[in-house]
């Protein structure tokens, strides 16, 4: 079973992730940040991943805490569904459209955290969402999870089409690293032996 349930408690925020690497893309999403819950929304439906978030922060002050601690947890549960990463495919990319957006994404499982983010937003808030925390989140989530990262906006004029773009290629380059090879079965996808 590919799945995984993790809870983090700090002084400011209290999350707990459930993710099914073999799920269907339902999703239960509660993080007090409404764009937040739709941008990961997008990761569970074409990641194919049943995603379920509860998070309590201190938004009285602003979302940074609750969206980089999401991002913190979500690869910790990932890491942990996916266990010693034998058999799958380990690498997987996707480019996805929104209108006049166009992002892709490009993930290997390689056990070392990294992050290359090339996006130049057209204006700095998404209704009360700011557009800073995008690569807050994403920096928790590769340096927990344990993966390399690029993320690349192409074009785009609508920052909400730009960050969707962002989320859906994700959660579909996701879904392709995480799956099982069948060739691979039970072997690491690695000439060192370990990832």
């Amino acid at each position: 079973m590919r799945q995984a349930d993790v809870t983090r408690n700090t002084l400011e925020t209290q999350i707990t992730v459930r993710v099914n690497l073999d799920g269907t893309g339902k999703s239960v999403l509660n993080t007090g940040v409404g764009f937040f819950d739709h941008m990961l929304d997008q990761i569970a439906r074409h990641g194919l991943i049943d995603l379920e978030i509860e998070a309590n922060g201190d938004l009285h002050i602003d979302a940074h805490h609750t969206v980089e601690d999401v991002g913190i947890t979500l690869g910790q549960a990932l890491a942990k569904a996916w266990g010693d990463k034998k058999g799958l495919t380990r690498y997987g990319h996707a480019y996805v459209p929104l209108d006049e957006a166009l992002s892709r994404v490009v993930i290997d499982l390689s056990g070392r955290p990294g992050l290359t983010y090339g996006v130049t937003y057209t204006r700095a808030m998404i209704g009360g969402f700011d557009v800073d925390l995008i690569r807050e989140f994403f920096q928790g989530l590769v340096n927990h999870a344990g993966m390399t990262l690029h993320i690349d906006n192409l074009r785009g004029d609508n920052s909400h089409h730009q960050a969707e773009t962002i989320f859906k290629a994700f959660g579909r380059a996701l879904r392709v690293a995480a799956s099982p090879d069948p060739r691979m079965a039970g072997v690491t996808p690695s000439t060192k032996g370990v990832l």
